[in-house]
């Protein structure tokens, strides 16, 4: 009895990218080579629980949203240093945070719902800002309340805490991972502070 193969469409951005947006950069850029053409590698979307550290209800809260929104189940971290001033000891203790790194079809989808449902949800929404580069190219993008995300449900969102998405480009410079980012969707302010 032979199995049967279930077939799987690419997600709708990484077909894109694979089809279109790759060679379109290559253009725009002005790249010599197709593997110059900055790349998604993952996204890490995680949560600090900063003074809620020792609130288990405060950490259940937080691992529910992340694998809500992401589809995936979220790893707890722990400080890497002791710091007095915290009451932090280094890997003991309560988690600080948790978080999840999303690579391939999740990366992806995740990617498609946060620009084309989540962020137009934010109120007074003008675009995300463009300061979040780092020295390699990554972008940080904050965002305060959980709520813009609709798999949530309002008893879900109650307790109110935001998030750190980290994308993090395979790439040359910031401007590069800008037109990346720019080709999927995600919305950066203008000089004027509009859209």
């Amino acid at each position: 009895m032979a199995k049967s193969v279930a077939t799987t469409s690419a997600p709708r951005l990484k077909a894109l990218y694979d089809t279109q947006y790759r060679s379109e950069l290559q253009a725009e850029l002005s790249l010599a080579n197709v593997h110059q053409v900055p790349k998604l590698e993952k996204i890490v979307v995680s949560v600090g629980t900063g003074k809620t550290k020792d609130d288990k209800r405060m950490l259940e809260t937080v691992k529910n949203t992340l694998t809500k929104v992401t589809g995936q189940a979220p790893v707890e971290r722990l400080a890497k240093k002791s710091i007095a001033g915290f009451k932090i000891r280094a890997k003991m203790g309560a988690p600080i945070g948790v978080s999840v790194t999303l690579r391939g079809a999740r990366m992806y989808e995740f990617l498609d719902r946060l620009s084309n449902i989540s962020l137009p949800r934010v109120r007074d929404f003008h675009g995300v800002k463009a300061k979040g580069f780092d020295k390699g190219g990554n972008y940080n993008l904050g965002i305060l309340e959980q709520s813009i995300f609709p798999e949530l449900s309002f008893e879900e969102t109650q307790v109110i805490h935001g998030m750190q998405v980290t994308f993090v480009i395979k790439n040359e410079d910031k401007a590069h991972s800008r037109a990346l980012l720019e080709k999927f969707g995600i919305p950066f302010e203008k000089a004027g502070g509009q859209k």
